[in-house]
């Protein structure tokens, strides 16, 4: 643990993190990305632009400054960061780096007002915060179903919706010397879970890596996610395009295992008298599609509400597997919303869930900070409301 000292000195720069935070974060990346290109392989170009990665570190700088004393109660929040982190395989030894360049970026920023005192309190913060990532990773990386990227056919390829792919793929499984095989019956997949892709696309100087939810935990043919086209607001998505134009059925991609802690409680699962909410948008409803699958496969006499919302019929992503699923329940109450007629999923319709209710929300950031506030708002328990947005999550919320 941090000595009295350093919390005391840490704890007295809160306000001005919380004034310039994401100013350092911002120099933060600038730096140790001109230091080490390399490290533009694993970090998203999209959230880097967005400023979404740069929030969210400052999030959680900011965060673990006001609790270094006791770092346990961001158990949550720096799970799940590190489940991202395993995914695209971020090792011990990326660490050191990433210290050196946020304490340069904290004197960069604050310039004389970040004293030898400062610095050096951080430099003890930081390790600190370092290593409780690690130890939580190492666990992680000797639980993960396989080591690192390895190679998957494409066995299957769909339309889910009209801008939206649904990939199955299968392990190579070259069996030379010292190759992983992976059995696709033994893979104890979770609902929730997302694997993480790596591609390298013509369009990019450097590897791309993004995290695709499972939309369902069958593996009967082999792992299935979606691919949502992601060009929307001037933004073309390399890794989705890609996906899309470029890998058809019989091509090969990397695949890390499987990660993520986002998953239904299973203590609910078999009873009756909580009822579960899936709330989802556009192709977010693939996690929540995996739930789905899950719930009625293990009591289909739970009471289920299903709630989505897109632009339109035709970006209305797995009608057709709902729909069946939602058969399969004795107890649901469906209803869907299209932004294009003015159907608007707001605090108004939030208003009629039941309380108390299991509830799962996953969709764009906008959407997710909405749902979360409206719920929130209404009293829903923070311990009932679990979320999954598609992007940096410490963003969402100031811990």
């Amino acid at each position: 643990m941090a000595s009295p000292k350093t919390i005391e000195i840490v704890k007295a720069t809160v306000p001005v993190l919380e004034e310039h935070g994401t100013a350092i974060t911002t120099v933060f990346y600038q730096n140790m990305f001109a230091e080490h290109p390399e490290l533009l392989d694993i970090f998203n170009e999209t959230n880097q632009k967005l400023g979404r990665q740069q929030t969210a570190l400052a999030t959680t700088v900011l965060a673990a400054a006001k609790h270094l004393e006791n770092l346990a109660v961001l158990l949550p929040e720096v799970t799940q960061i590190s489940h991202k982190h395993r995914a695209l395989q971020i090792l011990p030894e990326h660490y050191p780096i990433v210290g050196k360049h946020l304490l340069g970026a904290i004197k960069e920023v604050l310039g004389e007002a970040a004293n030898d005192d400062i610095i050096e309190a951080w430099t003890e913060a930081y390790d600190e915060i370092a290593d409780v990532f690690i130890q939580l990773e190492d666990d992680m990386y000797e639980q993960a179903m396989w080591d690192g990227f390895i190679p998957f056919k494409v066995v299957e390829k769909s339309a889910a919706a009209q801008d939206i792919a649904a990939f199955t793929v299968a392990p190579v499984n070259d069996k030379s010397e010292d190759k992983q095989t992976i059995d696709l019956s033994q893979l104890n997949l979770t609902a929730g879970q997302y694997i993480t892709v790596k591609t390298d696309p013509e369009d990019s100087d450097h590897l791309a890596l993004r995290h695709y939810s499972l939309n369902s935990t069958d593996t009967d043919k082999g792992i299935q996610f979606a691919v949502r086209r992601d060009n929307r607001d001037g933004h073309y998505g390399l890794v989705s395009n890609h996906l899309h134009d470029e890998v058809e059925v019989g091509d090969t991609i990397l695949l890390s295992a499987p990660a993520g802690d986002f998953a239904l409680n299973k203590d609910l699962v078999k009873q009756n008298d909580v009822p579960l909410v899936l709330i989802s948008a556009g192709v977010g409803v693939t996690p929540i599609l995996a739930m789905l699958e899950e719930q009625v496969t293990s009591n289909p006499k739970r009471p289920i509400i299903w709630v989505y919302a897109c632009q339109n019929e035709k970006h209305h992503a797995f009608k057709d597997q709902v729909d069946k699923l939602l058969e399969s329940a004795e107890q649901v109450q469906k209803r869907i919303f299209y932004f294009e007629d003015n159907q608007i999923l707001d605090d108004t319709y939030l208003a009629t869930l039941p309380k108390p209710a299991d509830i799962y929300v996953c969709g764009s950031m906008p959407f997710m900070e909405s749902m979360i506030d409206g719920l929130v708002m209404l009293k829903h328990g923070t311990d009932n409301v679990h979320y999954e947005p598609f992007g940096p999550k410490m963003s969402l919320q100031a811990s």
